[in-house]
């Protein structure tokens, strides 16, 4: 109601047509909206990323199978997640793929190098889950896989945001979004493990 009553001021003012101040709103807001989904794919499918190993992870290999996505860093107070992680991918990698973001988003609580990381996650807790390279999963840097997570326009079910280290978002064995869940579930928390379907 201001934006209007401010865009009908302008055009009293300028004496310009109401209809071209609107169209122009229109245009920078619509703008603004490819920003945010611009460059991004429609299905989690057509995503590539960069593998922690350097390699690459094809999304279209895991269709059929459930995914749980996690941002995930190796100075947090959840990082022991990660042994539950690896153990619900070794009981159910038929069925569920766990895949890790790193990211350094939250109190720098991911310093290393991607060599760095894999190491840590290795030595520490044996993860053999996929592991994608050091990304960031909000802002303006944010990478184009977490655009895809975070906006409704995309995923088809909501838009969230990623508030701290392993949160937690399932794809259904069709590629759609299905549910998120907040760093504190943990892996082998019963309404993690019903939205697997396990």
């Amino acid at each position: 109601m201001l934006l209007y009553l401010a865009i009908a001021k302008i055009s009293t003012f300028n004496k310009i047509p109401m209809r071209y101040i609107l169209a122009f709103f229109g245009f920078l807001f619509s703008g603004c909206a490819t920003a945010q989904t611009g460059n991004v794919p429609k299905s989690i499918y057509d995503f590539k990323v960069e593998g922690l190993d350097g390699g690459t992870i094809d999304f279209s290999q895991f269709k059929g199978k459930r995914i749980l996505i996690v941002n995930t860093a190796s100075k947090c107070g959840f990082t022991k997640q990660y042994e539950g992680l690896e153990a619900l991918y070794k009981e159910h990698s038929d069925k569920v793929v766990v895949i890790g973001f790193p990211a350094n988003n939250f109190m720098s609580q991911e310093p290393g190098s991607n060599e760095e990381i894999a190491g840590f996650c290795q030595k520490n807790y044996g993860v053999t889950f996929p592991m994608a390279a050091k990304i960031s999963v909000k802002g303006k840097e944010m990478a184009p896989i977490y655009r895809w997570l975070t906006n409704k326009d995309l995923n088809g079910l909501e838009n969230s945001s990623v508030k701290w280290n392993f949160h937690k978002y399932v794809v259904d064995e069709q590629g759609k979004l299905v549910a998120s869940f907040p760093s504190s579930t943990k892996p082998d928390a019963p309404e993690l493990l019903k939205a697997l379907g396990l």
